[in-house]
């Protein structure tokens, strides 16, 4: 690995896009620690000191954010409007016969896709800034804690404009940014920036740890190992469907006869489950917090709130907030694979293109046989997301451990991912050049 570390940096090319790709990151991270007009730096600073990290409800969002979220920098909102609008677009594809036509164009079509995923994340983006303005400004314990009471000086019109533009252009300065890496530099701009956002939180969510002791340090780090290891083979693992193409004479010569394969991942539905059963569980706790009375007022709460933040908040909630998430996570699971998979779909493409499963017919047959393979992958990829989303809760439990667990969740599959997927880029350039030197 160092070799080929090496070996990337000798590379002119190589090295320039290596370099582009970091300093973009670093621009990142600093805009992540820029305050937003209109808010104080110190008031907020001294809010998250006294307040609790576990008790965070927008913990999904502040770690894919770097804790720019809670910190309500320029850079709060990161990348969470790109994911949402790309997520719906995606979604939409079954929905809207024109979406699923502009799949189906090609380069041309996906340029028109992103483009509208471009105008969708600004909207998104406006209206979530507008939304964590008010929030900041009218009920800041919702965000920092109830002992959080004020944060804002002045909650003037023009100065809370003011901020809900600056929250929106750096939404829209972080997605060019990815988009940038993407074209000039090395791997996927926008899942970089994600990993740049949790990674910049792991160091300190160890280091809380440490606090507690070097033996229960020592057996995070072990188990932090050892799960990384499940994860990196996980990922790692594909069911490949043999695929044999039909022998065709052309003149004296016989063309085709090669065999190939369908690679179909164990983990196809990715980090999404876990970002919508996260995101669909935080509504109601969110909800009720905004429905809890002022600190020191005598008002009783409703009973629905004081029932949903005693049960299906990540800190307090303990069977019913774990039974509840694994069930929505095994749901999305199999959601998302359905209507991003389509078995019929790829059938059609084998028969056209002249191949087939050995011991399949073609059609329909091969459709069913890749449901039934399909069914059987997503189950067990949806037990191991599961798995994975429950460890941050029992390391909480058992380890005193911050709910934004590095070695668990969404954050592991996206770091090991995303590294994964930026090193096999890095390798396959190193290929090209090693290549066009043989040739030349």
């Amino acid at each position: 690995m160092l070799t080929a570390l090496g070996r990337a940096f000798r590379t002119p090319d190589l090295r320039k896009k290596i370099f582009f790709t970091l300093a973009v990151m670093a621009l990142f991270r600093l805009g992540s620690h820029i305050p937003t007009p209109g808010i104080s730096y110190d008031l907020v600073q001294q809010c998250q000191r006294a307040a609790s990290s576990s008790g965070n409800l927008l913990g999904l969002a502040n770690l894919f954010s770097g804790g720019a979220l809670l910190q309500l920098s320029i850079f709060a909102l990161g990348i969470m409007p790109y994911i949402t609008a790309s997520i719906i677009v995606q979604l939409l594809t079954v929905v809207i016969p024109r979406f699923e036509q502009l799949k189906k164009e090609g380069q041309s079509g996906t340029a028109k896709m992103t483009q509208y995923t471009r105008y969708l994340t600004i909207g998104l983006a406006l209206l979530q800034s507008a939304t964590l303005v008010t929030t900041a400004a009218r009920n800041p314990g919702a965000l920092l804690g109830a002992q959080c009471t004020q944060i804002m000086p002045d909650q003037s019109l023009p100065t809370l404009v003011i901020m809900v533009l600056t929250l929106t252009a750096g939404t829209g300065l972080v997605m060019w940014l990815g988009e940038q890496v993407t074209e000039r530099g090395v791997g996927n701009g926008m899942s970089l920036l994600i990993l740049t956002s949790i990674a910049a939180s792991v160091p300190a969510s160890i280091w809380a740890i440490r606090t507690q002791g070097w033996g229960r340090f020592a057996l995070v780090i072990v188990m932090g190992l050892a799960i990384t290891t499940a994860v990196v083979f996980v990922e790692n693992s594909q069911r490949r469907i043999p695929v044999q193409y039909a022998k065709r004479m052309i003149g004296r010569r016989s063309y085709g006869g090669t065999t190939t394969y369908i690679p179909l991942k164990l983990n196809m539905a990715n980090v999404i489950p876990l970002i919508f059963a996260s995101s669909l569980l935080s509504l109601p706790t969110l909800l009720a917090q905004f429905t809890m009375p002022a600190p020191g007022s005598t008002e009783e709460p409703a009973a629905w709130a004081q029932w949903v933040t005693e049960n299906l908040s990540p800190t307090t909630g303990g069977v019913w907030y774990a039974a509840l998430f694994t069930g929505m996570i095994l749901f999305f699971t199999f959601f998302y694979v359905s209507i991003t998979y389509q078995p019929d779909e790829v059938a059609d493409n084998l028969k056209q293109a002249g191949s087939f499963i050995p011991g399949v017919r073609a059609g329909k047959a091969t459709a069913q046989y890749l449901g039934y393979v399909l069914n059987r992958i997503t189950t067990v990829g949806a037990i191991y997301l599961s798995v994975l989303a429950l460890i941050p809760l029992v390391a909480f439990d058992v380890l005193g451990a911050d709910q934004n667990f590095p070695f668990g969740g969404a954050s592991i599959i996206i770091l090991v991912g995303v590294g994964l997927e930026t090193v096999k880029q890095i390798d396959a350039k190193l290929q090209q050049h090693h290549y066009e030197g043989f040739l030349r």
